[in-house]
């Protein structure tokens, strides 16, 4: 792994000591949590983009969770779960709220209306704080149905495309050994 990327990532003892990730115990610890394979890598960030599309909040434990459960990369893991930030949260969300109600069919495909929430069966005489929840409640369903798919999908992609890359650069690395061997001799 390149020296710079290294130095990215959080230590052993960092993520250790961490008050969200401590209930992990000396399960985190375990020295194949924190190598650098192929596997470890790929199901690391795989989970990482999984967990940092779907869940709004409290993405990292459930990343390294997830991660010591299924032995993937942690710090990796961890990492790869900044796909949401601030820069890029707004973006994805609506992005996915729009998807989630073209799937659900809350929204005519052809000329798509994003401006406003869905309109919702709410009494005029009920009071503020319902009319929010039931706004809130029909934001959520598109939003929810989104953000399912963009995890699931990016997730399975970024797997995919390190197990890919990986095997292209190791395939490489092995013919220029073999042509350096050649030519030598």
């Amino acid at each position: 792994m390149h020296p710079r990327l290294r130095r990215l990532l959080p230590t052993r003892e960092h993520i250790h000591e961490n008050r969200w990730l401590r209930w992990l115990g000396p399960h985190l610890l375990h020295p194949r949590l924190w190598h650098f394979s192929r596997r470890g890598v790929a199901v690391g960030v795989g989970l990482g983009v999984f967990f940092g599309l779907l869940i709004p909040i409290a993405q990292i434990p459930f990343a390294a969770g997830t991660a010591v459960l299924l032995r993937a990369n942690v710090p990796v893991a961890i990492g790869s779960t900044l796909v949401t930030n601030p820069v890029t949260f707004a973006p994805i969300y609506v992005l996915a709220h729009q998807v989630g109600a073209m799937l659900l069919g809350e929204v005519d495909a052809d000329t798509p209306d994003f401006s406003a929430p869905p309109e919702t069966a709410v009494e005029p005489d009920t009071s503020w704080w319902q009319q929010a929840w039931a706004g809130m409640l029909a934001l959520g369903r598109p939003l929810l149905v989104g953000l399912s798919l963009f995890a699931v999908v990016a997730g399975s992609l970024t797997y995919g495309l390190i197990m890919l890359g990986w095997r292209i650069r190791t395939t490489l690395a092995w013919k220029r050994r073999k042509r350096k061997l050649i030519d030598v001799a």
